[in-house]
């Protein structure tokens, strides 16, 4: 018997309004603090609230300014440039806003070059990929972002992290009222996750975690001390490891079991690039042409136990038009510490309940 996890709605908004306030009085500028709230306002509405990525990062966020891991006034500069390429040192600080900023200097990159390619180094958690691969969306451009991150993850064949789950994202438009958008981290699944399950009393696949001595097990605090596995086995482990490649090794930054191990630097590195559609194709002929696409796969026969066929993104798309229509579902232990830390910051926006959340599983 599994229990459903409590939560209640919160107004888009106010919520938006809430977060920005809140980083403000962390240190953030103001236009820091608001490319940190939309993001993970992105990320609540787009994603399960198990995977970890939207405003419950809110309160980890207080802490790791309060210890001195992540600066939140640190500069953000270039160290070498050229017409399409550059690398970035983000100085410690707010891994989101570094890696968004990047991806702006891709797009004016892509637009002058075709494409734009900026790694960034010295950085700390960048939150979801999506969040950067769909900055470029909006400028035109197709968008690819991924990251590595602290050693959780297997390499086949292992039972201790070598890797990071090192999450990748690809956006592109398309006609079809959402853009396409593969999400996804190389692990099975994170940590995030296996508490969620936890707390709803539930076993999960065994293809997720192993124990601390090797052993594969669908019991998710007996997992929770021990390794991620790769999705697909060795190809995700693959996957990882050249993400590795093209981020930590590439930047001159940490890489493997780097990340994370220095609370005083953290040592993430990033990859993020935009394509400029236009150099190609009309951009309205792209759009089409991958509408086109999505047609296609979703014209196949159904498998037996499944109701239609998704794209990538599709679901997503989903999840953030019913959520900005009947208010943001919160888990309530997650709003009441986002109250409490309101409160103790002293923020003038409140966040108020506007009732529980009687929707479907998200």
């Amino acid at each position: 018997m599994t229990d459903r996890i409590p939560m209640t709605n919160v107004d888009r908004a106010q919520l938006r309004a809430f977060v920005a306030e809140a980083f403000e009085a962390l240190g953030l500028t103001a236009e820091d603090a608001g490319i940190f709230s939309d993001a993970l306002v992105f990320s609540e509405l787009r994603f399960h609230p198990g995977q970890g990525q939207g405003v419950a990062r809110l309160r980890r966020y207080q802490e790791r300014i309060g210890n001195g891991e992540v600066d939140p006034q640190a500069g953000w500069s270039i160290v070498k440039e050229g017409p399409a390429l550059a690398i970035v040192d983000a100085h410690n600080g707010i891994g989101t806003v570094a890696a968004s900023k990047a991806m702006d200097l891709a797009i004016a990159k892509a637009k002058e070059n075709g494409i734009g390619t900026v790694v960034v180094r010295n950085s700390t958690h960048y939150g979801s990929s999506a969040v950067h691969a769909c900055r470029a969306l909006d400028q035109g451009c197709i968008g690819i972002a991924y990251t590595n991150a602290g050693p959780e993850m297997a390499p086949w064949g292992g039972r201790e992290g070598a890797t990071g789950t090192n999450p990748w994202s690809i956006a592109a438009p398309s006609d079809k009222g959402f853009p396409v958008v593969l999400d996804i981290a190389l692990t099975t699944a994170g940590k995030g996750m296996m508490k969620w399950y936890e707390r709803e009393g539930r076993k999960m696949p065994l293809d997720w975690a192993l124990t601390p001595e090797g052993e594969e097990t669908d019991d998710p605090s007996a997992a929770m001390a021990g390794a991620l596995l790769g999705i697909g086995g060795h190809k995700g482990y693959g996957l990882a490891f050249m993400t590795e490649a093209t981020t930590g090794v590439l930047s001159g930054g940490g890489f493997g079991l780097t990340p994370y191990s220095d609370p005083n630097k953290l040592d993430v590195s990033h990859f993020v690039q935009a394509i400029d559609i236009s150099w190609f194709m009309d951009p309205a002929d792209y759009a089409r042409r991958m509408g086109e696409f999505v047609d296609m796969c979703k014209s196949r026969a159904l498998r037996p136990g499944f109701d239609e066929i998704l794209v990538p993104g599709e679901q997503e798309a989903r999840r953030v038009a019913a959520k900005s229509a009947g208010g943001v579902p919160l888990d309530d232990r997650v709003l009441a510490d986002m109250q409490t830390l309101g409160r103790e910051l002293g923020l003038k926006t409140p966040l108020d309940a506007l009732g529980p959340y009687t929707g479907a599983e998200l």
